[in-house]
């Protein structure tokens, strides 16, 4: 069973519905989800988010938080992922915001990327974020970083259910 597949379970069996900021994966979370059958019922949004200005206006990324952490930041992702949930009926979010390369920029290393996930539990939002490098082409670093938000649903789904943030 695939990561989507098995993920789709996770977000069927508990109810979830699940939104997307995406920035490097580029739509990658959603396009894995939809291509399992009965994907579309645990889908509420994707948000394509490249340029900053996208992430201003669309997310409501603060243009203080791009210019004192970087756009590749866990402090970025976290606002993506918070303005995705807002003025949606999901109960989840992930957001990805990273460097694909293949150079290094602001020395930040190419395959850098910042995830963040939501969960919207009564009227508490648990987020949790993190950084982490793939390597590879960018390709190759854009599926590893889709299929690594989509592995890590699940645990901390567990984490926010148990009243944890991260």
């Amino acid at each position: 069973m695939s990561v989507a597949a098995s993920t789709l379970d996770y977000l069927k069996h508990h109810q979830l519905k699940i939104t997307t900021a995406e920035s490097c994966t580029a739509g990658k979370i959603i396009t894995l989800l939809s291509q399992v059958d009965g994907g579309g019922a645990c889908i509420e949004s994707g948000y394509v988010v490249y340029s900053p200005h996208a992430k201003q206006r669309l997310l409501n990324v603060r243009a203080y938080t791009i210019e004192t952490f970087n756009l590749t930041s866990c402090e970025v992702a976290r606002e993506m992922v918070h303005g995705a949930l807002h003025d949606s009926p999901a109960n989840v979010a992930v957001a990805t915001t990273g460097l694909l390369g293949p150079d290094a920029l602001d020395g930040i290393p190419p395959g850098t990327v910042c995830f963040a996930w939501a969960f919207r539990i009564g009227q508490v939002v648990s987020v949790f974020s993190r950084k982490e490098h793939f390597s590879g082409s960018r390709e190759q670093v854009q599926l590893a970083a889709s299929v690594h938000a989509l592995q890590w649903l699940p645990h901390f789904h567990q984490r926010a259910v148990a009243g944890e943030r991260g």
